[in-house]
């Protein structure tokens, strides 16, 4: 069968999936001081190479530190103040607010923290692969961070 003689309704319930925000899966790995609930994956929509969601770090709180194994990871902050640290002892440290995007490498340690003490942060998470790989460590962090400023090759400081 090719695509010109698939049956006119083929696509209607194998096509484009809307998950309404408000039915979110929130069973799904977590980590100590975070909520992270499921819009799209395997067992949602079928999907093959991703996984994306929703994450929720209450006022002050801040997670354990982990990593998501092969995976690569983009968060982007909805709002609030996200303040990432990460490295082998958590010695690094950025800041991202509403409308930036953090990118974790695979194996990365990182911790997600919330930078304000009135605002919960909200983030959309997105993944490469539709398995929710979670790893918590237990990880002595460095104090003080090093704050480290995003440059890349094509945007220089």
């Amino acid at each position: 069968m090719t695509r010109d003689t698939l049956p006119q309704d083929a696509w209607k319930h194998s096509g484009v999936r809307v998950v309404p925000g408000d039915q979110l899966d929130s069973n799904t790995p977590q980590t100590p001081g975070m909520s992270r609930a499921a819009a799209i994956n395997f067992a949602r929509v079928g999907a093959q190479k991703l996984w994306a969601g929703t994450v929720h770090i209450h006022a002050g709180a801040k997670t354990g530190a982990h990593h998501h194994g092969p995976l690569e990871s983009v968060i982007y902050v909805i709002r609030g103040k996200a303040r990432m640290r990460w490295g082998a002892a958590l010695e690094f440290t950025a800041e991202a607010g509403p409308g930036d995007f953090i990118y974790v490498p695979p194996y990365v340690p990182h911790q997600e923290i919330n930078a304000s003490d009135h605002e919960t942060l909200e983030c959309v998470l997105v993944r490469s692969d539709n398995d929710a790989v979670v790893v918590n460590l237990e990880i002595a962090a460095a104090e003080p961070p090093q704050t480290v400023l995003w440059v890349d090759p094509i945007h220089k400081a």
